[in-house]
């Protein structure tokens, strides 16, 4: 099975991958195995045995060893681990969708615990941690002199039970104190949003898990049976850090019918690997915009990067997150799991996105709706006494539609996807016009 589970942690689960397999030993693996530096490892053992005698307090060597291996993976980048049983059991459980704890995407960045994303609707996310916030501390005990998996281990904890997260943000003068109830997270990976114009379609996906495609692909044949053909279609990747690799793959392949969709190469002959688009597209070839951002990591930009390079999207947003390596997950005994880079992801063009990310087609920056002290713009129906409209009275809004105004109001990127979607079918319904 091969796995992308954002090349960032899923907050109180454990790291998540680009790609999980058994592999096979291979003449790599061989030479490799035949070229061990004998004398460090001698060395090695020398130092443990000093340590394992020598010490003020008994060691327990299985600890010794499991924090050894920490520190070797660490020295090689940060998504590379080793799992625990309980950490690779979680993994297993993240790609269906459904794990516990407070729901945050993390990664360590030059030794900080940095928040990529709360994932939408879960604890975190509730409880006000926003995207580039730095933990610090974690019930009050700070996480600085430990590791990825160390930290997202302290996070784990009962259901309803509480967790207070002491935060470093970006213009605040004093670290916050956030207190979170953990919660089992129930990952909804794709949502649609009525954008009250017809033929307009809004799909947003959170994280690439095994059913997000055949999800992705109800919702679109739903949609077309109750409005009919789309004219235009706006899959929101924004804050999504990423997921499985074949759901990626498998999203792509919904909008792409022919050409690769990506492609990995690594030093083992199972790292090296091509797939390619083979299923028409979906919407018929309806006009389509990507929404990207900072906290769009992995698969999302496997995806954005696909559709952009067949030009078969337009993308729309900021830069992206920049994580195009590939893990490998491999058990180790005793239920643990080694983690490792082993590869690193290439659109079909043959860009790598490793730390520059996708650049997006247009850039939007998210932008707040100026207000006048506070307020909505007074308009003329808002003043007393005003003249009424002696023509046929519009009905009034209704709730959803009032939804609807608000969140275009505040989403200027959602916006701008949107006018610019209805600026393409106007241009190509006028064409149309023309030549009939």
């Amino acid at each position: 099975m091969n796995l992308i589970l954002p090349g960032i942690l899923m907050l109180s689960l454990h790291q998540p991958v680009l790609a999980q397999s058994n592999t096979n030993e291979t003449s790599a693996n061989k030479t490799s195995a035949s070229s061990l530096p004998l004398e460090e490892l001698q060395m090695f053992a020398q130092v443990f045995g000093k340590i394992k005698s020598d010490y003020v307090e008994a060691t327990d060597d299985r600890k010794m060893l499991i924090d050894a291996i920490n520190g070797i993976l660490a020295g090689l980048d940060p998504h590379s681990s080793f799992l625990g049983p309980e950490a690779f059991r979680e993994i297993r459980i993240d790609t269906e969708g459904e794990f516990g704890g407070v729901g945050i995407e993390v990664t360590l960045e030059d030794n900080k615990l940095l928040v990529i994303a709360p994932i939408e609707d879960t604890p975190a996310d509730l409880a006000g941690i926003k995207a580039g916030d730095i933990i610090i501390k974690i019930d009050g005990t700070s996480v600085l002199s430990e590791n990825l998996s160390q930290a997202v281990e302290r996070m784990r904890g009962d259901i309803g039970s509480k967790i207070t997260l002491t935060v470093v943000r970006e213009g605040a003068t004093s670290p916050l104190d956030i207190e979170i109830t953990r919660a089992v997270i129930q990952l909804t990976s794709v949502r649609t949003i009525d954008l009250g114009e017809p033929g307009f379609a809004y799909m947003r996906i959170s994280s690439f898990q095994s059913g997000t495609a055949k999800s992705l692909r109800n919702k679109i044949e739903k949609y077309t049976k109750e409005h009919g053909k789309i004219a235009g279609f706006i899959l929101d990747l924004r804050n999504n850090p990423g997921g499985i690799l074949l759901g990626a793959v498998d999203v792509s392949d919904l909008f792409l019918s022919a050409g690769t969709i990506v492609q990995t190469h690594g030093r083992l002959d199972d790292s090296e690997s091509s797939y390619a688009a083979s299923s028409p597209d979906l919407i018929d070839g309806a006009p389509m915009v990507v929404l990207v951002n900072g906290g769009s990591a992995s698969a999302s930009e496997i995806v954005a990067g696909a559709l952009q390079d067949h030009h078969r999207a337009i993308i729309i947003g900021t830069q992206t997150f920049g994580k195009g390596s590939v893990q490998t997950i491999s058990p180790v005994g005793d239920g643990s799991a080694l983690k490792i880079t082993t590869a690193r992801y290439y659109t079909p063009s043959g860009r790598s996105i490793q730390e520059t990310g996708i650049s997006p087609d247009i850039i939007s920056e998210e932008v707040e709706i100026a207000k006048v002290n506070g307020h909505d713009r007074i308009r003329e129906v808002d003043l007393a006494r005003h003249l009424v409209n002696p023509g046929d009275q519009p009905a009034a809004s209704s709730l959803e539609e009032d939804k609807i105004k608000s969140l275009l109001n505040q989403d200027s990127q959602l916006r701008d996807a949107l006018n610019l979607l209805k600026g393409i079918h106007l241009a190509q319904a006028g064409k149309a016009g023309q030549s009939g």
